[in-house]
């Protein structure tokens, strides 16, 4: 289906006032029992972390906001999605392939449509975490 057909059939029109002013959103916690092996999986792609505090956080810079590591909960993250927004789909290829290098799963990209159309390159990390790479794409 193209854009515009897209579009037509699941955005409103008019498009519903936004009820809040929002800049953006900053950051995602994940919660690991598995707190250490799920450290050096993030550490393996996306480099140290960026801020520690004790033995139970690790945050790294994500764009303007952050990833948050904390340990405990119970398990780890299910029924949870993060979404990364690259510049361009080589950069969400890239990531999607170095989060599945350091031992995540995922299926090859695809070009969709997700809103607007995107370079779509999900992984499952070790751990049940869903993490969804887009970036804006222009040949979908």
């Amino acid at each position: 289906m193209d854009y515009e057909t897209y579009r037509k059939s699941y955005f409103t029109d008019p498009q519903p006032a936004p009820q809040f002013e929002f800049t953006g959103t900053f950051g995602v916690t994940l919660y690991y029992e598995e707190f250490d092996q799920a450290v050096d999986y993030y550490r393996r792609v996306l480099g140290p972390p960026a801020y520690v505090e004790g033995e139970g956080t690790r945050g790294w810079s994500i764009g303007p906001g952050w990833l948050t590591l904390l340990r405990g909960g119970k398990g780890s993250p299910r029924n949870t999605e993060v979404t990364f927004v690259m510049h361009t789909p080589e950069e969400a290829d890239r990531l999607q392939a170095a989060f599945i290098a350091a031992g995540g799963e995922g299926p090859e990209p695809m070009d969709t449509l997700m809103y607007e159309p995107v370079r779509y390159c999900p992984v499952r990390d070790p751990f049940g975490a869903d993490l969804l790479i887009i970036s804006p794409n222009s040949a979908s």
